[in-house]
């Protein structure tokens, strides 16, 4: 179990410093920043010791050198726009994009889950086949699709929700809704599809015949088995609403994590972006870490393998 941890946590690591390279290489061939932080008329004079500044004049790899090394110490610098530091920008944004994914993440696993079981234990009926089609309507919308048809349904026509910003609770709900829906339809769907390959094993018939409880049956010895493969789409869906919170919060002018790396792109703010993406790519490496871990806790044949 050791190793087995051990060589998933040194894959992580090596892929979240080749995600970090790749992100400082795109930034540096993007453009100039001094083109979107100086106005049109500045002389060159004036762009050379913005750049002299910023760090830029140096050499591609000690600047490379200099970015890893930030990132160890935790100091990223100030933001080229907003010239604040970079860690105070992204705490001011983090309790807005956490509370946002947080409940979206949870209300997926608590719907979704349920929603596949339902589906299962009641399949081919028409409450099946309804629920079915409507995850996968959910699931093939986009989710800035869905944002746009929100606004335009609940902020322009009936006027009942807040199209933008943040100052009251009623700010979250359309947001949660365009990245909950996806992940409930895709939760949903393979639960289902799960839970049938389980119902259909004799062991269940098995317990039953033991005059085990219908929803003992369901719940504890076919829920269980069947959720290996449901942990595995979680952690993917993690990474979804992650992504999908950029495009989202962009969307709803949400004054989150999200919003803030898509504004830094624009202005090619390199601190901001290499910053943001360091901690998205850590999210979600870690959660893909703490889901195989998950597999030995749920099945105890993995775990007498590691």
């Amino acid at each position: 179990m050791t190793r087995f941890i051990a060589t998933r946590i040194i894959k992580a690591l090596i892929t979240i410093w080749f995600i970090l390279t790749l992100v400082f290489m795109i930034t540096r061939l993007s453009g100039d920043p001094t083109q979107w932080l100086l106005p049109d008329d500045a002389t060159a004079t004036v762009r050379d010791q913005l750049r002299i500044s910023l760090g830029l004049d140096k050499p591609l790899f000690s600047q490379y050198i200099q970015y890893l090394s930030s990132l160890f110490t935790g100091d990223m610098g100030k933001s080229y726009h907003y010239l604040r530091p970079v860690g105070e920008l992204f705490a001011e944004r983090a309790g807005p994009t956490i509370a946002l994914g947080t409940i979206s993440f949870g209300l997926a696993i608590l719907i979704g889950v349920p929603i596949g079981v339902f589906a299962a234990v009641n399949r081919n009926s028409i409450l099946d086949r309804i629920t079915m089609g409507i995850s996968i309507a959910g699931y093939t919308i986009p989710n800035f699709v869905f944002a746009i048809l929100l606004i335009f349904l609940f902020s322009l026509k009936l006027r009942l929700l807040p199209s933008g910003g943040l100052s009251s609770p009623l700010h979250y709900i359309m947001p949660l809704l365009a990245l909950t829906v996806d992940s409930v339809a895709g939760i949903a769907r393979l639960t289902r599809g799960s839970m049938l390959d389980v119902l259909r094993q004799d062991y269940l018939d098995s317990a039953r015949a033991k005059g085990v409880r219908e929803q003992m049956v369901i719940y504890k010895h076919a829920l269980r088995n069947a959720l290996i493969p449901v942990v595995t789409i979680i952690g993917l869906h993690l990474g979804t609403l992650i992504g999908g919170a950029v495009v989202v919060e962009t969307v709803f002018a949400f004054p989150g994590i999200g919003m803030l790396i898509v504004q830094a792109a624009q202005y090619r703010d390199f601190p901001v972006i290499e910053y943001g993406v360091m901690l998205v790519s850590t999210t979600v490496i870690l959660v893909n870490l703490l889901v195989d871990l998950s597999y030995g806790f749920l099945d105890p044949r993995i775990r007498d393998n590691f």
